[in-house]
Formats: C-alpha cells, structure tokens, sequence
C-alpha cells in the first residue's frame, strides 16, 4: 500500500516553469549571454546551482554562483507577487486536501531554493499539509542525481515500494527512476519539451488521481 507521495512542484503543483523561464530571460539579457529555448529546457529539474555553474563554464561568465542565483530568485519573487493571476495546476489542491484527509503522507522534493519553496506554500496555504520539504539546493548534485528523493525516502521512514514521485520534467523522471521509486509523470497540455517515457505512468489532469487509486498501486506494474 502507498503510504507517502513525493511531489515535485515546479510544474507540477504550480504552473511556474514559465515565469522561472521569464525571469531568466531578463537575467541573461543582463549578462549579455544567448541561452536558446532548447538549452534552457534541458535545464528543466536541475537546481539553480547546477544550472549556473553549466552556464559560468559556456558562457564564461565572472560571477559567483551564489550571486548569480540571489539576483535570480529575487526577481522570480518580485515577479511572483506582482502576477496575483498565478495559480496552481488545476486540480493539484483537491488531490492535496484529499490525500492529507484520508492520512497520506506527503512530501515535496523541488531543485528550488527553500526562500521559492515557501514563497510558493505560503500563497497557496500548502504549508500544513507536507510533513517535510526538501530543496535540490541543499544536495551537491541536482536531478537527475537520485539524492533529492533518496533523501525523501528516508525521511518519510517508509519503504521505496510504499511511496511514489510525481514528476514532469526528464531530469526528475530519471532522478526518481535512479532512485528506485515509482513515478507518475504530470503532462501539461502546453508542455512539450520533456522526455517522459521512462515514468511508470503519465496523467494529463489530476482527477485522473484520488487517494483510492493511488493508495492501491503495485509500485511493480503501471497504474
């Protein structure tokens, strides 16, 4: 029986893949560097630091890491408050509520920044609902590195076959996989950059989802 799920949140609970995207593009304009669409989207998963130090070795850029994201997250926060429209996928919340109501554990395992993390739980009143958030900024190496959901794992105190990820990017579908755990890939109709192939299984609006039929995946077959 499923007793944990681990949810990524950059395009997962919340549309802000797009608005991450909008902001970096004002950084690199700044930077006077040409980072293409297509080289962005690889980037989909991958921890701000990671990101930045692919991007100081291309671009050879004279700037720290750290300052490179600070400057960053302090524009997608700015820009996160301005945007009141911003809201989360549809459906995400219900599933939320209902999995929490009937007694599933649930996680959140993001490449974010912690500060991003909570910018985002304390709009949307995610916060009482997760027993443990876990940034990808805390770990030396991001997606698809297996670290941030290994570390999931442990912390819920259950066994890998009684948890699953819910992911959307390559990079988080093949970090889940890695870690041996079971993985359901959120599709978004407008998203077609990621790789989900490797996911156990793909769902392309949450009322596919309801604490019933997720409590009872064999994490061995599909959904």
């Amino acid at each position: 029986m499923i007793k944990t799920v681990i949810f990524d949140m950059d395009g997962v609970i919340v549309n802000s893949e797009p608005l991450h995207h909008q902001v970096c593009k004002i950084q690199f304009e700044n930077l006077k560097i040409d980072v293409s669409d297509e080289m962005f989207a690889t980037f989909t998963g991958n921890s701000n630091k990671m990101i930045y130090e692919k991007l100081i070795d291309i671009f050879n850029l004279n700037h720290s890491v750290e300052a490179l994201i600070s400057e960053k997250n302090q524009l997608f926060i700015e820009a996160f408050h301005q945007n009141q429209n911003h809201q989360l996928i549809e459906g995400v919340k219900d599933l939320i509520e209902e999995l929490y109501a009937k007694g599933m554990q649930l996680i959140v395992a993001s490449s974010s920044e912690m500060e991003i993390i909570n910018t985002v739980f304390d709009r949307y009143e995610l916060q009482s609902y997760f027993s443990h958030k876990i940034s990808g900024a805390d770990f030396l190496e991001s997606k698809p590195n297996p670290a941030l959901f290994l570390k999931a794992i442990a912390l819920s105190g259950h066994e890998k076959s009684e948890c699953i990820v819910i992911e959307d990017s390559t990079n988080g579908i093949k970090a889940a996989k890695a870690a041996g755990i079971y993985c359901i890939a959120y599709k978004a109709a407008d998203v077609n950059t990621q790789n989900q192939t490797l996911a156990d299984t793909i769902i392309h609006h949450y009322k596919e989802l309801n604490f019933e039929n997720i409590s009872k995946i064999n994490t061995s077959e599909s959904l």
